[in-house]
């Protein structure tokens, strides 16, 4: 079977390095402009799965895709990979300038936050402008030419003809970017010949109230019971202020008996709780990204 993956595009994307390293075979990749359009396109069916970014160790979450998950189009998660993120200073091959006559810098926000520091000292005076991808930036900057640059990986240099003028711009050295694996069906996808890194299960509660010692008795359902959870985060409900639900990543794959009793115990305090996705996590390194 050839499945149908969707990712956020154009080529050059780091979204798109996730894909290849996770399946390379039997797919037919198809690019989007924007997360929630990768995210419409396995909804409505136009495509098997759905890869998007959801967590970068610099910056934090991936709120875009959080939340559109969670009130727009609520698709389970099947898998999950991380990839390292390594950010360049692309420009046109034309550029002959030195790197203080940049007037304009083009990239995701994500990634010109990730390289806040290295544009802040290098290239204070140059304009930012946003686009919904890095490989966006590349064809940009290659469409344009002149004193320009684009944020993105070797990938993206070498797809649009670019010139990589700095190597590894992005303020801290361990950057990695997660991305999930999304499907309309919670069955397990084919990943091409990677090791699993272990099991996760993404849940969601949401408290009746905000009140005194609720979250702690939210995390209480789960500490006596010795599940340990590798991430905690507070997204608004958009309902008004002071109203939030929680994602919780709970190193472990869902079971009927500690993921019952944790969940009656919070139905018991008034939350609501409901399952994201329980699923193998991958690590993808470079030599595999390349291959």
């Amino acid at each position: 079977m050839v499945y149908r993956v969707g990712y956020l595009g154009p080529k050059g994307t780091f979204t798109e390095m996730a894909v290849n390293g996770l399946f390379q075979d039997n797919i037919q990749s198809v690019s989007y402009k924007t997360i929630p359009a990768c995210i419409d396109a396995v909804e409505s069916g136009d495509t098997d799965l759905g890869v998007v970014p959801i967590e970068n160790a610099i910056e934090g979450s991936v709120h875009l895709t959080l939340d559109y998950l969670i009130h727009q189009v609520p698709l389970p998660i099947v898998a999950e990979a991380t990839v390292p993120i390594t950010q360049h200073l692309l420009v046109h091959p034309s550029f002959r300038g030195e790197m203080k006559e940049i007037e304009k810098i083009y990239s995701h926000t994500q990634a010109i936050a990730q390289c806040h520091q290295f544009i802040h000292q290098n290239i204070p005076y140059a304009d930012l402008e946003y686009t919904t991808s890095t490989g966006e930036a590349a064809q940009v900057v290659h469409s344009k030419g002149g004193n320009l640059a684009a944020i993105g990986n070797e990938r993206a240099a070498n797809e649009y003809g670019l010139t990589i003028l700095n190597s590894d711009i992005h303020d801290y050295p361990n950057n990695h970017t997660r991305f999930v694996v999304l499907r309309k069906k919670e069955d397990p996808v084919p990943i091409h010949e990677l090791k699993k890194q272990g099991v996760k299960t993404t849940i969601m509660v949401t408290l009746p109230r905000d009140y005194a010692g609720a979250l702690h008795q939210v995390l209480s359902a789960f500490s006596w019971r010795k599940m340990n959870l590798s991430k905690i985060e507070s997204r608004p409900m958009k309902t008004g202020l002071g109203n939030y639900f929680f994602i919780i990543d709970v190193d472990q794959e869902y079971d009927d008996v500690l993921f019952s009793g944790a969940k009656a115990e919070l139905q018991a305090l008034g939350c609501e709780v409901s399952v994201l996705g329980t699923y193998p996590k991958y690590m993808i390194t470079t030599r595999e990204i390349k291959s």
